[in-house]
């Protein structure tokens, strides 16, 4: 027996001695199936499930669309799959069948809920479902996937019924649901813990671990969503909801006064709740490691808080990051600390900072946490820090040098961003009409732009797999550009042209961006664009700082 194998051994004695596991408890047998086999075999019953269930569905025609059918067919799935997964020792091909059917039973009760109840009812029923069948089921991966599914359902749950008949997407109802979520997420645990102290309740504090992960991990890809885009990744990703907070949320018949009075007060309890979001997490922080009540910690943590009221999805990042970092779960630390950076990064796109300001702040939140963990290790001695595992004192190091980084990264570049707006050449790019919304994306307006019409032919396919394609432009006395010729053996330049880079976006190239964000109610100022105003380096290397009017004037944002 391995030096691995004796100590999962004595987990399991240790587990059974102490009541946290059941007395039949076992180590799992050892599946000696390579993966690949594994993975092929679970791709080959998804392959041969989905067509012949689509076939059925389809055969029910009236019935199913209309009818009875989508609660019938979905809830025999539903059973029939619970049933066969309770099973032991199942065959690995009849498992990945049954996961298929017990999903897409999940998505028939999906279409047929909806159709004949609120959409809040139906996804609070979904959810409780969801949360059944994961209790149900003994295999760990489904768990998880199911209370990623529960969460999802949960938020939707949470959200007003009026949300579903609307244009636009109600930023704050969206964070207030995710916030719900979250919390509904810390109860959970706080119930699995009382089980596991009180030595009962084994089975049901096991399956909380599972379905908590997938839970917190919806809330998280949530919280990213709504925050938008983030420095590098986002740019390539495409927007987030959090336009700019709605700009009626619904109430189209109140007064311009009372829309402006209910608007403040939702600003308000965001950047709030975030702020009372971060202490919560600071106050988890201190409780688990005594040795961080000093002022160092104290310094740091109301920086944090400080960067949270201007990121109203921040102080929900970092409570989970110290719940689980606290209770050494260490992934959905890690799971955490990503989507707290990408929330960070999101602040870059703040529409209502300039890029000086944006780095003024982060340089002095970055230079308080920085001084602070200095602070720390020249006055703490051992002693102090006695009663922190030296693992657990290492995982907090490491998480301030995250935060130090990240902010370090995200200042990085706003400083070059800043540098190409003051240097930069101006240059003019002529826009074709395009579609001026997005509803899953917050109101922007898609941007074509003529240049690239013009040299459609000559461009390359965008393969990803060669270097960035450069136009060169003439530029006229005001700076409006045209199209000369695709850049491909770089070429000496005429005292007018200037070369152009090309960025690649979903499979195409295109000019920096394809899109320009504005806050939600704004879409009429923007309606006379007729150019994009670009700062164009020697290099080539481009950003967007506006759109102009076909005069040539910055449309200007309205306070």
């Amino acid at each position: 027996m391995t030096a691995q194998a004796n100590l999962l051994a004595r987990a399991l004695e240790d587990g059974k001695a102490t009541g946290m596991l059941p007395p039949d408890a076992s180590l799992p047998v050892n599946n000696d199936r390579p993966w690949p086999v594994t993975l092929l075999t679970a791709l080959g019953a998804w392959l041969a499930a989905v067509p012949f269930f689509g076939v059925v569905f389809l055969g029910l025609g009236d019935v199913f669309i209309k009818g009875w059918g989508p609660y019938v067919s979905g809830g025999l799935a539903l059973v029939g799959a619970t049933v066969v997964l309770r099973v032991r020792a199942i065959n690995l091909f009849v498992e990945q069948l049954a996961a298929v059917v017990l999903f897409l039973g999940v998505v028939v009760l999906t279409y047929g809920l909806p159709r004949d109840v609120s959409s809040p009812v139906a996804a609070a029923c979904l959810a409780l479902l969801t949360l059944g069948l994961a209790i149900a089921v003994p295999q760990v991966w489904l768990r998880v996937l199911l209370g990623f599914v529960a969460a999802g359902f949960t938020v939707v749950a949470a959200i007003p019924n009026r949300f579903f008949a609307m244009s636009e997407l109600p930023a704050f109802e969206i964070w207030l649901a995710l916030h719900v979520t979250l919390l509904v997420w810390v109860a959970a645990l706080a119930i699995q813990h009382s089980r596991l102290v009180l030595q009962r309740g084994v089975n049901v504090a096991a399956a909380l671990e599972s379905i908590s992960t997938g839970w917190l991990l919806l809330v998280l890809c949530g919280l990213c969503g709504w925050s938008g885009m983030t420095f590098m990744v986002g740019g390539s990703l495409g927007g987030g909801m959090n336009g700019g907070l709605a700009n009626d949320l619904g109430f189209n018949n109140n007064t311009a006064e009372s829309a402006a009075s209910f608007k403040n007060t939702v600003w308000l309890l965001q950047h709030a709740g975030s702020v009372v979001m971060a202490g919560a997490a600071g106050f988890v922080v201190v409780r688990s490691w005594p040795s961080l009540r000093q002022a160092p910690a104290l310094v740091a943590g109301l920086a944090l808080c400080a960067l949270c009221w201007f990121s109203p999805a921040l102080g929900a990042a970092f409570l989970a990051l110290a719940v689980t970092a606290s209770s050494h779960r260490w992934r959905l630390a890690a799971a955490a600390a990503v989507a707290a950076a990408w929330i960070i990064g999101s602040f870059y796109y703040q529409l209502n900072w300039t890029l000086a300001n944006k780095a003024v702040l982060l340089v002095a939140l970055g230079a308080v946490v920085g001084a602070s963990a200095w602070w720390a290790a020249r006055t703490e001695s051992k002693a102090e820090l006695g009663d922190m595992p030296a693992g657990t004192r290492h995982a907090v190091i490491w998480m301030a040098l995250g935060v130090v980084l990240t902010l370090g990264v995200a200042n990085v570049s706003i400083w070059q961003k800043e540098k190409l707006i003051a240097t930069g050449q101006k240059v003019f790019v002529e826009l074709t009409p395009a579609d001026p919304r997005s509803l899953m994306q917050g109101d922007y307006m898609r941007l074509n732009y003529r240049l690239l019409n013009e040299g459609a032919t000559e461009v390359p396919d965008n393969d990803l797999k060669g270097q960035r394609p450069y136009l060169v432009v003439q530029l006229d006395a005001l700076g409006v550009a045209t199209f000369v010729r695709v850049d491909r053996d770089n070429l000496p330049l005429a005292a007018t042209e200037q070369r152009l880079q090309l960025t690649p976006k979903d499979g195409r190239w295109t000019l920096v961006s394809d899109a320009w964000f504005f806050r939600e109610g704004d879409a009429r100022l923007w309606e006379a664009a007729r150019y994009g105003e670009f700062r164009v380096a020697a290099d080539g290397t481009a950003l967007l700082v506006g759109l102009a009017d076909e005069k040539l004037q910055a449309i200007a944002i309205q306070p």
